[in-house]
C-alpha cells in the first residue's frame, strides 16, 4: 500500500533526478516540472520523479532560481523539533571532534555542508553571528536559534546573544528583505564588538559592521601555515582585511611586516589588533589599492620583500565573470612574483567557488611563465574543517591556499 505523505508534492526533470541521486541538494526553477496545490511559500514539499518515486523532502521557494532545497532523502524523516534539534547536535559534536578545544572561534553551522541549506552561523567567544539566505530556515528560525543556544549552553559555552546579519542583497532573491540586529535583545546594555582568540593572536571583532559576519574563519590554520615559514623575513600582506595574516607572520617571528588593504577602516582595526598583542614595533600599515602598490613597489629599491601573502576578495561570484576574475588574479600574482628575490616565498589564494582549482593553478602557471621564474609547491591547502566540504555539492569546496617559494 502506498505510504501517506504529509507533504505535497513537485514532480521534477529526469535531469533533477539525476543530480538529487548523485547526492546535490538543489532543484533549479526551470528542473520543476509541477508542483501541488497547496504549499505555502518556504513550507516543505516531496521532491517526486515523473514516475512518483520520491526523492526528498525540501524547503520551497517561489521566487528563486533554487526552487527546491532539500533538507533529507529519508522519507522516514519527521520534520519536528527533534529532528532539527539532532541535526543542531550532530554540527556541534561534528565541531567539537574536528576543532580539538578550538571553540572559542569557529563555523558552527555551514549551510548546505550541516543540511541547514542557506544558513550560516560563525561563533565570535561570546556570540553567535547568523546570515540566513533561504526562506524555509527564514521561517524556521525561532525553532532552530532558541534550540543552538540550549544546546551551546548545557554545555557549558558562555553565549550571550545571536546577532543577524541578514544585511545581503541575495535575501531579495528568495523575497526576504536586508537587515541586521539582535535575534532577541541580550539583558542589559550588549556592544556589537567582542573579542577573539585565534592561534593565540587576539582580536578584536566588529560583527555588526565587519564584513561577512565580521571575521573570515576559514583560512585559521593556513594563518598558521604562513607564521611557520615567517621567521626572519620582511612580509608583505595583500588584501590584510583586519590583520590577520600579517599578525600570524609578525608572530612567527618575522623581521617586518608591512600590512596593505584598500579599506582605512580595515587597516585601522589591523593597527588596533597590533597595538593589542604587542606586535607594532615590528609592523606597518599602509590603506592602499593593491593593484596600484605592486606596480609602485617594483620600482622602489627601498621597498623589498622576501614574503608575499596575497588573499584577495573573491573577485567572481558568478560564472558569467570568470574571465575578468582569472585576469584580476593573474595580475597580482604575476607582480608579485617579479617583486619577489628568488628564493623567496609567496602564500596565493582565491575563495571565490567559481575560480575553480583547475582554473586558478592554470592562471599560476601562466604567471609563472610571464614572470620567468619556477614555483616550489610547499603546500597546497583548503578551508579549515569547521567549513566542511560536502563531496557531490562543489559550492561547499571553495578556498584555495598555496604556499610556493618562487626560484
Amino acid at each position: 500500500m502506498k505510504q501517506t505523505r504529509a507533504f505535497a508534492a513537485a514532480t521534477v526533470t529526469a535531469k533533477a533526478e539525476r543530480s538529487i541521486e548523485n547526492g546535490h541538494p538543489w532543484v533549479y526553477d526551470t528542473e520543476v516540472v509541477s508542483v501541488e496545490r497547496g504549499i505555502e511559500n518556504g513550507g516543505l514539499v516531496d521532491v517526486v520523479s515523473a514516475k512518483g518515486k520520491y526523492l526528498g523532502t525540501g524547503f520551497l521557494s517561489e521566487r528563486s532560481k533554487i526552487r527546491i532545497r532539500l533538507v533529507s532523502r529519508n522519507a522516514n524523516d519527521r520534520f519536528d523539533r527533534a529532528f532539527w534539534e539532532r541535526r543542531l547536535r550532530h554540527a556541534w559534536e561534528y565541531r567539537k571532534t574536528v576543532m580539538g578545544g578550538d571553540l572559542g572561534c569557529c563555523r558552527l553551522i555551514f549551510g548546505e555542508a550541516d543540511f541547514f541549506p542557506g544558513l550560516t552561523v560563525d561563533r565570535f567567544s561570546d556570540v553567535l553571528v547568523t546570515q540566513t539566505l533561504s526562506l524555509g530556515i527564514e521561517r524556521l528560525k525561532e525553532t532552530l536559534f532558541p534550540l543552538l543556544l540550549e544546546i551551546l549552553r548545557e554545555d557549558g559555552q558562555t553565549i550571550r546573544g545571536i546577532y543577524e546579519r541578514n544585511d545581503v542583497a541575495i535575501r531579495e532573491l528568495e523575497g526576504l528583505e536586508q537587515g541586521k540586529g539582535w535575534f532577541r535583545p541580550p539583558d542589559g546594555v550588549s556592544t556589537t564588538r567582542t573579542e577573539i582568540v585565534e592561534n593565540g593572536i587576539a582580536y578584536a571583532v566588529d560583527f555588526e559592521n565587519g564584513q561577512k559576519t565580521g571575521f573570515f574563519l576559514d583560512q585559521k590554520y593556513n594563518r598558521q601555515a604562513v607564521a611557520r615559514i615567517a621567521k626572519g623575513k620582511r612580509v608583505l600582506d595583500c588584501f590584510t582585511h583586519t590583520g590577520s595574516f600579517a599578525l600570524n607572520a609578525a608572530q612567527g617571528g618575522a623581521a617586518f611586516v608591512r600590512a596593505v588593504d584598500v579599506s582605512e577602516s580595515a587597516v585601522a582595526l589591523a593597527e588596533e589588533n597590533a597595538r593589542r598583542n604587542g606586535l607594532e614595533g615590528q609592523m606597518a600599515f599602509t590603506a592602499a589599492n593593491v593593484f596600484d602598490l605592486l606596480p609602485a613597489l617594483a620600482s622602489d629599491p627601498g621597498e623589498r620583500y622576501d614574503f608575499i601573502i596575497l588573499d584577495p576578495p573573491a573577485f567572481t561570484k558568478s560564472r558569467r565573470t570568470v574571465d575578468g576574475a582569472s585576469r584580476g588574479y593573474k595580475e597580482i600574482n604575476l607582480r608579485a612574483m617579479k617583486l619577489l628575490p628568488r628564493g623567496g616565498y609567496l602564500a596565493t589564494c582565491s575563495c571565490s567557488h567559481f575560480m575553480t582549482e583547475e582554473l586558478f593553478l592554470k592562471m599560476l602557471g601562466a604567471a609563472a611563465r610571464d614572470a620567468c621564474v619556477s614555483l616550489r609547491q610547499i603546500e597546497a591547502r583548503q578551508q579549515s574543517p569547521d567549513h566542511p566540504i560536502l563531496w557531490n555539492v562543489p559550492e561547499t569546496n571553495y578556498l584555495k591556499f598555496y604556499l610556493f617559494q618562487v626560484v
